[in-house]
């Protein structure tokens, strides 16, 4: 039985380990790339603003999973990097939904990633899939659009899951990386008030949530891609010294010191998300590591 995965935004951080673990289930894995037969997976050449794609990529596939997009993270939100958030995210989503639509291709299942910023912030309110996107906010927009691009691709009666992913935890990246490196460092303190809400995923067990969700017919339409045990922001911070053995001596990050430095992009860390998993959870989905201490431990236990 042919069971091959085409993957956009394939060498980030969730792509590396999604092609490991695909690989280890027996699947084969291709990616798309502006710069393919570098790595060590069969790569097809997309240019996703340009339009442009190898005729020979869509039907490779019988899957395709869908985690196109530049960090959100990654410098100031200047006018211009905003646009490259929003076009790195639309331009290959349509893309695909253009080549998909065309029919000449056998793929049973497209799967698409956005993420909880379509929440905003909602203080302590649990928000489900059915919330509406937050209003005048530049990521919910960014994930509206982005979901909307996906949704295109589940009219042409492909099954389609769109996964709205929360913090993604791995030692590799994201981040974890620097949160974990201030702790070790003794200088580990609650971001602003502490008390917002930061609903997270191990990097792992979002990579199973893919598979699955690619697996399984029954996965379609909108999920929230987060552990079923969301933590306030001084929580996290309170478990990772813990778990690093660190003690926590300094008081709280000040908020408006974050936006000095940070601009609007401070909302990342700033804006509280309590995400609800119970329609993942219903869907059948068991997480490995629900838990935040049962994560970090999976990744720093035997310091």
């Amino acid at each position: 039985m042919s069971r091959k995965v085409l993957i956009t935004g394939g060498t980030g951080m969730i792509g590396t380990r999604l092609a490991e673990m695909l690989i280890d289930g027996g699947y084969e894995v291709a990616l798309l790339s502006r710069t393919p037969g570098s790595g060590r997976y069969r790569s097809f050449r997309w240019d996703p603003l340009a339009g442009t794609i190898d005729e020979a990529a869509v039907p490779y596939a019988d899957y395709i999973i869908n985690l196109a997009g530049s960090s959100v993270s990654d410098g100031k939100w200047t006018q211009e990097r905003k646009r490259e958030i929003l076009s790195s995210r639309l331009a290959g989503t349509q893309l695909m939904a253009r080549e998909l639509a065309k029919g000449t291709h056998h793929v049973q299942a497209f799967i698409s990633a956005s993420a909880i910023g379509i929440y905003g912030d909602r203080d302590d309110q649990i928000v489900t899939e059915e919330t509406t996107p937050a209003p005048d906010d530049f990521l919910a927009e960014v994930c509206r659009q982005w979901e909307a691009a996906a949704q295109d691709v589940a009219d042409d009666g492909i099954r389609t899951a769109i996964f709205r992913i929360g913090i993604v935890l791995s030692p590799e990246g994201g981040a974890l990386v620097p949160l974990a490196r201030t702790v070790k460092l003794m200088a580990g303190a609650p971001l602003g008030s502490g008390r917002q809400y930061m609903s997270w995923i191990h990097l792992d067990d979002l990579c199973r949530l893919f598979i699955q969700a690619m697996e399984e017919p029954q996965w379609q339409g909108v999920y929230n891609a987060v552990s079923p045990t969301p933590v306030t922001n001084k929580e996290f911070t309170e478990t990772l010294a813990g778990v690093l053995h660190r003690p926590l001596v300094l008081p709280k990050v000040p908020e408006f010191g974050l936006k000095l430095v940070m601009g609007e992009m401070s909302e990342i860390v700033l804006a509280s998300q309590r995400v609800s998993a119970g329609k993942t959870l219903r869907q059948g989905f068991k997480f490995e590591y629900p838990t935040l201490r049962e994560a970090l431990e999976s990744f720093y236990g035997e310091q």
